[in-house]
């Protein structure tokens, strides 16, 4: 039970974090102008997000 309850607060705290990374990277976009840094730390943080999930349900 603690496992699962773990699990789902780490789903939670990794989406709460995608989600912030996310409205840096739109930021980044649209007051710096810089889109390829933008793009790139969304991707980064999906695919970060994304694995790091993955290993913890899968243990």
């Amino acid at each position: 039970m603690a496992s699962l309850i773990f699990h789902i607060a780490f789903l939670f705290v990794s989406i709460y974090a995608l989600f912030k990374v996310i409205g840096f990277a739109i930021y980044e976009i649209k007051e710096m102008n810089n889109k390829w840094g933008g793009i790139i730390v969304i991707s980064f943080s999906i695919l970060v997000s994304i694995f790091a999930n993955y290993v913890i349900w899968t243990n």
